[in-house]
């Protein structure tokens, strides 16, 4: 038969993930300390879905079979594995300390006494989770949680249970110390801005201490067969739009990942050598599992520095810069038209990220859902580039078009590295990426995407004309002049027209509809390209303001 104490834990922590999950966007747009990347919503509901997760694969399990401390270990451990960001790995830690305190009680049934004494361990190992622990955050919030229910406890008539006690009493008594934990922690919340100045400053209250009263409200609404908490802080601010708003990280990646092995130094003995490239960092874990968070310029020398430690894992890498741009833009339209900053991004089974170059190819990405890696110039971005497209994807499968044939190993890496499922559709070129993007299904999984999308791939033609970089040492065309290309094969070359012409009329044989994208200082305009069109052809164009092409074309 299974334990009943572990579906009453499997039920209440699934009501408080579900009320953070709902109000997660609301706890991103309060983020300001120590980066205001907005990220904190979602860093402790992924933490959150991690241990319900394991929950859910031990549900049904007997204690006696399985031992309270190894269910207990693997709750602590899924909780580890699955934070990201500084509120998710603190979070982690909080509970690391409770199911600490737990496994350090055999027998006894979870009570006050026992709730009390979870906190107090929770609270220690937070604080001792943080270097510079920052007074007015969600450590606070823990720390106060625990000073009331201890005080509490002094007044209660029941304070411990007889182990003949009902489910029932168990869940109620439970509550209604929780309640008083949640009084603590709305006031802590409430009182953080007195305590850091960032928070006054910008008018809002901390996105993690926030996001713990939620988490209480959910676990006590779990407790009390309630469907949902009500609001639990009444008055809060969203940060005001001026200049210098907020602060912004001196480094741009947000960098978690974690180290398995055997014998693992404790984790202030790998800090020193983070601090040489970032900060705000976080190393916990225990001697197999360790939980590494920087925030760097240089992912990959962050990751070197625990290559012969043991195997890194679970490689997440997020762009605060990109994110810092997302929040603001997501406050200032709710400014504007007085909605509410808490409408949570509508998740999809599957995602797209594609590579592209110049405002217009960007924009008629976007405009296809995807998330754009910015290319450059060059079109070359890094392993780590396309790592944090992936992770600011708001699905756990991703397909990802690198749209060079340079950017196909940093993306297959980027796609091994990722914690997330991931597919490379090998596309080339972006006009051919945006001709299969319109085929993509965002509620259909990624390896059944990948699959249409190669399909479409193999029957796209591609064509382009660009100003030649150098002189021909054939002796065709010289620097500045016309060159056409027809699936990368040069086919015309000299005058701007004919060589266009050439080029549509080759891509014409094929199909009856040819896409055309002007980059930056094509020499004519779309009337002029338009009439160069052979007769049955039909053009559709658009402005990719892409660099060194004058053209890109598409035929399918």
């Amino acid at each position: 038969m299974a334990d009943p104490s572990i579906e009453r834990f499997r039920r209440v922590v699934a009501t408080a993930c579900a009320q953070l999950e709902e109000r997660r966007q609301e706890v991103n747009d309060l983020n300001v300390f120590p980066v205001a990347d907005g990220d904190t919503g979602d860093n402790m509901t992924q933490t959150l879905r991690a241990v319900m997760e394991e929950l859910n694969r031990l549900n049904g399990q007997v204690v006696d079979d399985v031992g309270r401390d190894e269910i207990v270990q693997a709750v602590a451990t899924a909780a580890l594995l699955g934070a990201r960001g500084n509120s998710g790995v603190i979070l982690s830690q909080i509970v690391r300390g409770a199911a600490e305190e737990l496994t350090s009680r055999p027998g006894e049934l979870v009570d006050p006494v026992l709730v009390s004494s979870a906190l107090a361990r929770a609270a220690d190992a937070a604080y001792a989770s943080v270097r510079n622990p920052a007074e007015g955050t969600m450590i606070t919030v823990i720390r106060e949680m625990a000073h009331r229910v201890a005080t509490e406890l002094a007044h209660m008539e029941k304070k411990r249970l007889e182990p003949g006690a009902s489910d029932s009493e168990q869940d109620a008594l439970l509550a209604d110390v929780l309640e008083k934990a949640l009084e603590a922690a709305e006031a802590s919340v409430e009182r953080g801005p007195d305590l850091l100045p960032v928070l006054r400053e910008h008018g809002v209250v901390d996105a993690g201490g926030y996001g713990m009263t939620v988490i209480i409200a959910g676990l006590i609404a779990g407790l009390r067969g309630q469907q949902a908490a009500a609001p639990v802080v009444a008055h809060h601010h969203v940060v005001p739009l001026h200049e210098g708003e907020h602060e912004s990280s001196l480094y741009r990646y947000c960098t978690n990942f974690v180290v398995a092995g055997k014998g693992l130094e404790e984790g202030r003995a790998y800090v020193p050598g983070l601090e040489e490239i970032g900060d705000s960092i976080l190393v916990v874990g225990d001697a197999e599992t360790i939980r590494v968070h920087v925030h760097t310029d240089e992912p990959e020398r962050a990751v070197a520095l625990f290559e012969n430690e043991g195997t890194v894992q679970r490689l997440d890498v997020a762009d605060m810069h990109e994110q810092e741009q997302q929040r603001t833009a997501r406050l200032r339209a709710s400014e504007g038209n007085g909605a509410s900053v808490a409408a949570s991004e509508v998740e999809i089974a599957c995602g797209v990220v594609a590579v592209a170059a110049g405002a217009g190819m960007r924009n008629l990405y976007e405009r296809l859902g995807a998330h754009v890696v910015e290319g450059g110039a060059t079109l070359n971005p890094s392993t780590f580039e396309i790592l944090a497209g992936i992770h600011s994807v708001p699905a756990e499968q991703v397909i990802v078009l690198p749209n060079s044939r340079n950017v196909v190993m940093a993306a297959d890496r980027a796609a091994e590295l990722s914690e997330k499922t991931v597919e490379v559709v090998e596309s080339h070129h972006q006009q051919a990426g945006l001709a299969i993007l319109v085929e993509h299904d965002s509620n259909v999984d990624a390896a059944r995407n990948a699959d249409r999308l190669r399909s479409v791939l193999a029957g796209v033609r591609i064509g382009a004309v660009a100003p030649a970089a150098r002189d021909d040492r054939k002796g065709r065309f010289r620097s500045g002049e016309a060159v056409g290309f027809l699936d990368e094969q040069i086919v015309a070359w000299g005058d701007v027209e004919r060589t266009l012409r050439t080029v549509l009329e080759q891509l014409g044989q094929s199909c009856e509809l040819v896409t055309w994208f002007a980059g930056q200082g094509a020499p004519l305009d779309r009337d002029a390209v338009d009439a160069l069109a052979p007769e049955g052809l039909e053009l559709e164009g658009h402005a990719g303001d892409q660099p060194h092409y004058w053209w890109l074309l598409a035929a399918e």
